[in-house]
């Protein structure tokens, strides 16, 4: 396993949401992943599932064990956790301002990002002890 999805894996998994190593291994593989998840958000709204997705024939079937979660939601934590692994295999850690730095260096910024990375800081930061709360406060109703 190398360092990059040590960390990703710790950050995702600190926020209960799964991250198939297929998906997310190494940072490139990554940022390849969170191209296609906001491919969909753009396509079809901030507010479809992750069941939506799986449904559709992509290949991110393994994202099933979040199927109930919204799309929008799980691509900002990706963006997230992609950042903090970033930052640390770089440099020992990341902040908001870092993760929109990488977002637009990797080409994956988008116009609802920074609104999610404030509203879920615990993308970028463990040390908030609720942030594993989240993806019960962010599931969209239909």
């Amino acid at each position: 396993m190398s360092k990059f999805f040590e960390y990703f894996k710790e950050n995702m998994d600190g926020l209960g949401l799964p991250c198939p190593e297929s998906l997310f291994a190494t940072q490139a593989l990554a940022v390849q992943t969170v191209k296609t998840l906001i491919e969909y958000v753009e396509k079809y709204g901030p507010r479809t599932l992750v069941r939506d997705l799986v449904g559709a024939g992509t290949r991110l079937e393994k994202l099933g064990l979040y199927a109930t979660g919204g799309v929008a939601f799980y691509t900002g934590a990706v963006i997230g956790s992609l950042a903090v692994a970033t930052g640390r295999t770089l440099a020992g850690g990341t902040s908001i301002a870092e993760v929109l730095s990488i977002a637009r260096q990797s080409h994956i910024n988008t116009p609802w990002l920074p609104a999610m990375l404030q509203r879920y800081p615990g993308f970028v930061n463990p040390q908030i002890g609720t942030r594993k709360m989240y993806r019960y406060a962010a599931r969209p109703h239909r």
